[in-house]
């Protein structure tokens, strides 16, 4: 019996030994046949191999810098794109502001009548205001466009529709120590009035901030068009 024994103890080591040559065998064959072949170049190919890594590296690094660069240019034209629809949207609120579409503010003065004035006396104000450089006018809350007039009689004077009645202002903006300067000099409006309108109180106020309205006209053109 010991002897069976023995002899089916060295069997199964035998087995595992063969069983550890064979793995080691398939790990050998499987790490050559993984192998990359760089082993099998010659020391001139090897050189040839990485000059050209070396180039395609050089190529690359180009090519990240032209694209850096392009990326640069897009950003700046894309800002310089929100820049100018900037400018273009602050130009067209001015130009609207001005034109009378919508209010204005800024420095100006405020005329304050008072008493019985004819509307040729309303008109003269507002033409000597814009003769002085007044960039919006409103009489009473109107805005003066092209076309705004005064009429009416005596004690009865309206501006597009809008009655004035005997006490109400003229404002104006622009610099305020030139309109203001224009209407109080000698001889100018207010002397003028005093003279000829001795009923009537002429107050020049200049101030730093004053407000005009948008008009309520509609101010297309019923003949011309923009010529571009």
């Amino acid at each position: 019996m010991s002897f069976v024994f023995e002899d089916r103890r060295a069997q199964v080591s035998v087995a595992l030994v063969l069983a550890l040559l064979g793995f080691l065998l398939v790990v050998q064959l499987r790490s050559q046949g993984s192998a990359n072949g760089l082993e099998e170049l010659t020391s001139q190919d090897l050189t040839l191999l990485v000059a050209n890594l070396n180039t395609r590296n050089d190529q690359l690094r180009t090519e990240v810098g032209d694209l850096e660069g392009q990326l640069i240019v897009v950003d700046a034209a894309a800002g310089n794109g929100e820049r100018s629809a900037q400018q273009l949207r602050a130009e067209i609120t001015r130009d609207r502001a001005w034109a009378g579409l919508d209010g204005a503010v800024g420095q100006g003065v405020t005329v304050t009548l008072t008493g019985p004035i004819p509307a040729s006396a309303v008109q003269e104000i507002v033409n000597e205001l814009r003769n002085a450089g007044a960039e919006a006018l409103a009489v009473d809350g109107v805005r003066v466009v092209n076309g705004t007039v005064a009429t009416g009689d005596v004690g009865a004077l309206s501006v597009d529709g809008v009655s004035l009645g005997n006490d109400f202002s003229i404002t104006a903006i622009g610099d305020k120590d030139a309109l203001a300067g224009t209407l109080v000099r000698p001889g100018g409006v207010v002397a003028f009035f005093a003279a000829r309108y001795p009923d009537v109180t002429v107050v020049v106020t200049p101030t730093e901030r004053v407000a005009v309205p948008g008009t309520v006209r509609t101010l297309t053109p019923a003949h011309g068009t923009p010529h571009l």
